[in-house]
């Protein structure tokens, strides 16, 4: 057994000695885009406790860069153990190596790089190269990113624009993007109710984007009412 397989087998064992049958059934259901048979079945709070665990640490140069993975639940850990590194241009090269093989909504969005705001003006340039993507979860992870550093005091009008011209047949690019509007019609109200009104978005992230911001506790009834008047039939 090379090194390599030794180590992806004690991580393997590390993450089945914590799993979940229950669980397991849950994401499943809950992320129906990959095969039912590279799910485990662990907490993302125990796989992110597992991603401090003194031998994964020891090992994890090594596992970041032992690509694709067998299971989920090692995407998982891989996206956490990536968020544990400090140097901006590392964190980088392990996101673009990364993002090729993340193949589901759960693994984007749980790989928050906080390393990348040490340069928030590179990683802006760097989330334009990934919204141009060809690759749907490399076009979400820079949608769901923009809206996580990008929405307050460093937002620029023409990241809405960028957004917007995102034109994807893949759902969950566009319940991303509508998700990102309806955070816009939080912090950014005008701008966004503007190109909502301007029609010219298609009609299911238009009326995605009005239904999340109706579920939202941040947006007022008045708001709320405006908003039900501009949906789709």
């Amino acid at each position: 057994m090379s090194a390599n397989q030794d180590l992806q087998l004690g991580i393997r064992q590390r993450i089945l000695a914590l799993q979940d049958f229950a669980y397991r059934d849950f994401i499943v259901k809950l992320i129906p885009n990959i095969p039912a048979q590279r799910v485990i079945g662990v907490r993302t709070p125990m796989l992110r406790r597992l991603a401090k665990d003194a031998y994964i640490k020891e090992k994890a140069v090594t596992f970041l860069e032992m690509l694709p993975h067998a299971c989920y639940e090692e995407d998982m850990l891989h996206a956490f153990l990536i968020e544990r590194v400090t140097d901006y241009d590392e964190a980088l090269a392990h996101i673009n190596r990364f993002l090729p093989f993340v193949d589901n909504w759960a693994t984007c969005d749980s790989l928050v790089p906080r390393a990348l705001m040490q340069r928030p003006q590179d990683y802006y340039e760097e989330i334009k190269l990934w919204l141009a993507s060809s690759h749907p979860y490399s076009q979400r992870f820079g949608i769901v990113r923009l809206m996580g550093s990008f929405l307050d005091e460093r937002f620029k009008p023409e990241m809405l624009s960028l957004v917007c011209g995102v034109i994807s047949d893949e759902y969950y690019v566009n319940m991303a993007i509508a998700w990102y509007l309806s955070m816009a019609l939080v912090k950014q109200y005008p701008l966004t109710l503007s190109i909502l009104k301007s029609g010219e978005l298609g009609k299911f992230v238009h009326n995605k984007t009005i239904q999340k911001a109706i579920e939202s506790r941040c947006i007022s009834p008045e708001r709320k009412d405006l908003l039900r008047g501009l949906l789709r039939r």
